[in-house]
């Protein structure tokens, strides 16, 4: 959606090294936005992302309007049912059926075979792969590595909302997860305990509202409930300031 950071160039950079070209869409999309969102406030740099694409070795930036990208009388969308109900689902309801009626709109028009998403939006990931499974899309969906901060902190367009307070306080996402991800590789298999290990880090930020921390089967986005082998994905969503700001970590299967 514009406004790029280091994580986004650094899918153009993957996509650079691994394929003959490189487009790239720009868009802010109205309809993943609820009524009391962010929309008219999201970060905007159309001349910097420009440089930074060009840099990273881009060769087509795709950069419609609303208008164009959603016709007058146009009532299509797509709904991917279960992955889409849990977490981001259910706290933006209508969300991800506006990531996946664009994703799938902006697939059909530059067609790819490639595409490349990272992995710090976890469910906008699993959404998509969704899509492309379930509708036949010929294309195939990479996912990246999340880019971080020197001192943890997920990169992120929203960052830019932070004030130097909130940037302070802004990490404890990162060592909420780490605390939970170091009591796994020490044998904690209680998706319980692990939650309650996060909200615990998590309460030690007084700056911090904390949204939603999860020990989630990483395929369905459920809740695990019984001690588990894993794979589990740890994620949250916390509210710093004026950011709402999420992350993951993926424990692998023991």
């Amino acid at each position: 959606m514009g406004f790029l950071h280091e994580g986004h160039v650094s899918l153009v950079e993957r996509a650079r090294r691994e394929n003959a070209h490189v487009a790239v869409s720009l868009f802010v999309n109205p309809t993943q936005f609820g009524p009391r969102e962010d929309l008219a406030a999201y970060p905007r740099d159309l001349e910097r992302d420009r440089a930074l694409l060009r840099a990273a070795g881009c060769d087509l930036l795709f950069v419609p309007t609303a208008a164009e990208m959603y016709r007058p009388g146009a009532t299509t969308a797509v709904d991917v049912g279960a992955v889409a109900s849990p977490l981001e689902g259910e706290r933006r309801p209508g969300h991800f059926r506006g990531v996946a009626t664009v994703v799938l709109k902006l697939l059909n028009i530059i067609r790819p075979d490639r595409a490349y998403f990272g992995e710090k939006d976890a469910q906008q990931l699993a959404v998509i792969k969704a899509l492309v499974r379930d509708l036949d899309v010929p294309v195939a969906i990479v996912g990246c590595p999340t880019v971080r901060e020197a001192d943890g902190l997920a990169k992120s367009s929203r960052n830019s909302y932070l004030d130097a307070e909130d940037r302070r306080a802004a990490p404890v996402l990162y060592r909420a997860l780490s605390a939970a991800r170091d009591a796994w590789q020490h044998g904690e298999r209680s998706p319980e305990a692990l939650r309650a290990l996060m909200t615990t880090v998590l309460a030690q930020e007084p700056r911090a509202r904390v949204d939603y921390v999860s020990a989630a089967d990483p395929t369905t986005f459920q809740e695990l409930t019984d001690p588990t082998p894993g794979p589990v994905l740890l994620s949250m969503a916390v509210q710093v300031g004026r950011a709402r700001l999420i992350d993951n970590v993926l424990l692998a299967a023991s």
